[in-house]
């Protein structure tokens, strides 16, 4: 048994219970969709800020896109929940996905302390652009650790072990 084998075989995120709710449950396939496309409005956000730092030029863009993308963060935050509660029986917290879903939390007050800054405009523009920046690069770092995560389950799936073919559906991605 090589190396990788061996230790992807001791990691097993769900149960085989777990795996058949993960993949019966629609919530995956709304977390495989979410994900993405969270991802596309974060780099066109992510431009979107960086033009206005750089030229001074496309603040409303800019925040027009950081609101965009906290509705979608909070869109995939709650159906996430509610795909861990189907597939874990809980909510939040689950031991399978306990510090993604902890940072996730720091990612959802750093989003939610830009909305109130800029909503409440107690922030001139460049602090509430580097507010969102920090809130990005939780967000980064959060969609790093699900990666992580849904890589260690893919191998250790014993399907993929067994060599049998097919995509490992996507869990609750931040």
């Amino acid at each position: 048994m090589t190396r990788r084998t061996r230790n992807s075989a001791a990691f097993q995120l769900y149960t085989p219970e777990q795996r058949v709710r993960r993949d019966n449950s629609r919530w995956t396939l709304v977390q495989g969709i979410l994900a993405p496309v969270q991802f596309a409005v974060f780099a066109v956000s992510l431009i979107l800020i960086l033009r206005y730092l750089w030229t001074g030029e496309g603040l409303w863009a800019a925040d027009v896109s950081i609101i965009v993308k906290t509705m979608v963060l909070y869109a995939i935050m709650i159906t996430g929940a509610i795909w861990e509660k189907v597939v874990f029986g809980r909510y939040l917290f689950a031991p399978a996905f306990f510090w993604e879903d902890v940072f996730s939390m720091a990612v959802l007050a750093l989003h939610t302390a830009y909305l109130i800054a800029t909503l409440g405009g107690l922030l001139a523009p460049v602090p509430l652009m580097a507010l969102a920046l920090a809130a990005y690069a939780a967000y980064v770092v959060n969609a790093a650790q699900f990666v992580w995560k849904l890589r260690q389950a893919r191998l250790g799936d014993p399907r993929i072990q067994a060599g049998k073919t097919g995509g490992l559906p996507m869990g609750a991605a931040s």
